[in-house]
C-alpha cells in the first residue's frame, strides 16, 4: 500500500537569526499568542529577543528557547490557516522538544521552561572556552571507523547527520589532534573537510554527563503532563527510531541525548518510511540537505511567505 502520510521535523541549536518568526507573529494571531505564551512562562520578552539584535539570542540559555518558540508558532500559524495536521514527527537535538510540543506529548508552557533550564545546564557543564565541536565533512563517512579512531581522546560522535556529515564534540585542545588522526585513517582516498562549529559548549558527548540528574530531576517535575502515548509518533535522537514506552522511558531517551550521539540518519530512514510527504519547519533549513543524502524530498518552511506559496 502506498505511504500517504505527512510528517515534519524541527531543526536545532544553531538555526536562530534576528527577525525569526516575526512574520508569522505580524499575520496570524495564534503566533503572536505563542510568543506572548513563552514570555508569560519564562518572564522575559521572547519575542522582543527573537526579533531584534540582541546578542544574548545566541547564548545557549536563551537560544533553545526562542528557536523552540519560534517553531511552535509557526506549525501553530500552519495549522490555523491551513488545516496542517502532519502524522509524524521528528527534531533535531533541540528540535526533537518541538516536535513533542507538536505531537501533543509535552505541553508547550513546560517545554519552553524544560528547555531554557536544558541550555543554562549545558552551560554550565564545562568551563567556557574548553569544548569545542567541528562537523567532519566527505562521503560516505563511517561512524565506526570515526569512533574507533577518537578512542583514547576526550572527543565523542555528536551527530550522526547524514552520510556526508558527522560532527564530533569534545574538549577543544583535542580538535587538532582528532582532525590529524581522521585524516591518517581516511587516507588519500577520501577527502575530509572539517569545520569549526560556532558553540559554547562541547554538546551531546561524555561531558554533558554531569548535568544528566538535573536535567532529568526537571522533567521529574513535569512528567504527570507528558502523554507516552502521543511521544510514538515522534522519532528519538537517542535510539533512532519512535519514541515507545511509559513517560519514564520517554524521560530516559531525553535525558541520554544530552551526552549522547544525535542519531539523526535513522530518524531521517524511521520518517521516510511512514511518510510520503516531509516538512521542515524553523529559523532555517538544515534538514533539507540531510534528506536529499537519502533521496527523499523535504519541503524546507522558514518564512511566512514561503508556506503560502507551499500552502495556498
Amino acid at each position: 500500500m502506498e505511504k500517504d502520510s505527512t510528517a515534519v521535523v524541527f531543526p536545532g541549536q544553531g538555526t536562530q537569526r534576528p527577525g525569526m518568526g516575526k512574520d508569522f507573529y505580524d499575520n496570524v494571531r495564534a503566533c503572536k499568542e505563542t510568543y506572548e505564551e513563552a514570555s508569560q512562562n519564562l518572564g522575559w520578552d521572547v519575542a522582543a529577543l527573537c526579533f531584534g539584535e540582541d546578542e544574548k539570542l545566541n547564548l545557549t540559555e536563551y537560544a533553545q528557547p526562542c528557536i523552540l518558540t519560534t517553531e511552535v508558532a509557526m506549525y501553530r500559524g500552519l495549522q490555523r490557516l491551513y488545516g496542517f495536521a502532519p502524522d509524524f514527527f521528528g527534531g533535531h537535538s533541540l528540535g526533537e522538544y518541538t516536535a513533542l510540543v507538536a505531537a501533543d506529548a509535552m505541553p508547550f508552557a513546560e517545554a519552553v521552561k524544560a528547555v531554557q533550564s536544558r541550555g543554562r545546564l549545558m552551560q554550565k557543564a564545562t568551563p567556557p572556552g574548553t569544548g569545542a565541536m567541528a562537523a567532519v565533512i566527505g562521503k560516505d563517512l563511517n561512524v565506526v571507523m570515526i569512533r574507533s579512531t577518537l578512542e583514547g581522546l576526550p572527543m565523542d560522535v555528536a551527530n550522526i547527520n547524514s552520510s556526508d556529515q558527522i560532527v564530533i564534540s569534545g574538549q577543544a585542545d583535542s580538535l587538532t589532534i582528532a582532525q590529524e588522526r581522521l585524516m591518517q585513517a581516511a587516507g588519500d582516498e577520501t577527502a575530509l573537510r572539517f569545520v569549526p562549529l560556532n558553540v559554547s559548549a562541547p554538546f551531546h558527548s561524555r561531558f554533558m554527563d554531569t548535568i544528566k540528574d538535573a536535567f532529568m530531576n526537571i522533567l521529574n517535575s513535569i512528567s504527570i503532563n507528558l502523554n507516552s502515548d502521543n511521544a510514538g509518533r515522534v522519532t528519538s535522537n537517542f535510539t533512532g527510531y519512535f519514541h515507545s514506552g511509559s513517560v519514564s522511558h520517554l524521560i530516559e531517551k531525553l535525558v541520554a541525548q544530552l551526552s549522547n550521539s544525535v542519531n539523526w540518519r535513522e530518524n531521517m530512514a524511521a520518517l521516510a518510511e511512514k511518510a510520503a510527504l516531509i516538512y521542515e519547519i524553523g529559523p532555517n533549513r538544515p534538514l533539507k540537505s540531510f534528506f536529499k543524502s537519502i533521496g527523499v524530498e523535504c519541503r524546507s518552511i522558514t518564512t511566512f511567505s514561503g508556506a503560502q506559496r507551499i500552502f495556498a
